[in-house]
């Protein structure tokens, strides 16, 4: 990774960070989701870069790939994760944080919990160190709050233009013991008071280019092209081609999942639907040492 590769990556984490601080102070108790989405990427705009995937504002037991829709009436309440990323020229960055709308102790505890674990693993990054034993620091820390780690969920490589790429980043003692590489890796503890294993919901409204292939219908040719010369492989929201395109972009996108063209992302939903908390930073891992991109140095 050369010194321009490196100066884009931190480029996206700085821009993370902030947008980040944007979003959470933004989020207020009874705002429409749908609201808070536009509001973040307009900042995202001002800045001048792009989004790294759709905010995904998941409230509850649904744990992640929840993106606000165009008419969707869900406010902010109860324990909203506030899930985001920046794209530099196709470098991501990918950062997540909770909020506690109900104001109970029990989902107080357990976004320390996601946040604590997170701190740790990121601690534990070293040299020499595996993926199992990143995962079991993160699952004993939030063991030690009386939660469970959701299991089948994990952090990942980001590559450019390529938010889950390469190495996954576990949340629990997998037995992985490959040692950790040099790279860009996204570190995401999830905590709940549930059983730990997540679902399958509902249709997220989250899409990604997977084949270009041809297609008949020659609209969804036309909002193919534009998807590969706007997103390439990052993940993109159907409101946004709503919004390009008008309504008639709901048929050609189904037309596009059926070709297999898209990928058509489902909301994840804690089994038992129980609470869930997600504390996210992206890291750049080199020489034995991790330095976090989604954090203001200052």
């Amino acid at each position: 990774m050369d010194k321009e590769e490196i100066k884009k990556w931190e480029e996206a984490g700085k821009y993370g960070y902030k947008i980040m601080q944007f979003a959470r102070k933004t989020a207020k108790k009874d705002l429409l989701l749908v609201e808070l989405a536009e509001k973040v990427e307009k900042e995202i705009e001002k800045l001048k870069v792009k989004s790294a995937f759709p905010i995904n504002l998941s409230i509850n037991e649904i744990a992640a790939h929840c993106s606000p829709q165009i008419g969707d009436e869900e406010i902010c309440s109860r324990l909203l994760k506030i899930d985001l990323g920046v794209s530099v020229d196709g470098y991501l960055s990918d950062t997540a944080s909770s909020l506690d709308f109900s104001d109970t102790e029990e989902n107080k505890n357990l976004i320390k919990a996601s946040e604590e674990a997170l701190k740790k693993a990121i601690v534990s990054f070293k040299k020499d160190v595996s993926f199992s034993q990143i995962g079991k620091t993160i699952q004993e820390t939030i063991n030690s709050y009386g939660f469970a780690s959701v299991r089948n969920l994990s952090g990942h490589q980001i590559q450019r233009y390529e938010i889950h790429a390469g190495h996954n980043i576990p949340n629990y003692e997998s037995g992985n013991n490959n040692i950790i590489e040099d790279g860009i890796y996204a570190v995401e503890p999830f905590a709940t008071t549930g059983v730990g294993i997540v679902q399958d919901g509902k249709e997220s409204g989250i899409y990604m280019l997977i084949n270009n292939k041809p297609i008949r219908d020659s609209f969804s040719r036309k909002i193919l092209e534009y998807v590969e010369e706007e997103f390439k492989t990052i993940p993109f929201s159907k409101r946004w081609i709503i919004k390009k395109f008008g309504n008639k972009a709901n048929l050609a996108l189904k037309l596009l999942e059926r070709n297999e063209n898209l990928k058509h992302f489902k909301q994840l939903v804690e089994q038992t639907k129980k609470p869930v908390s997600h504390s996210e930073h992206t890291l750049l891992f080199s020489d034995g040492k991790a330095k976090v991109l989604t954090l203001d140095e200052d």
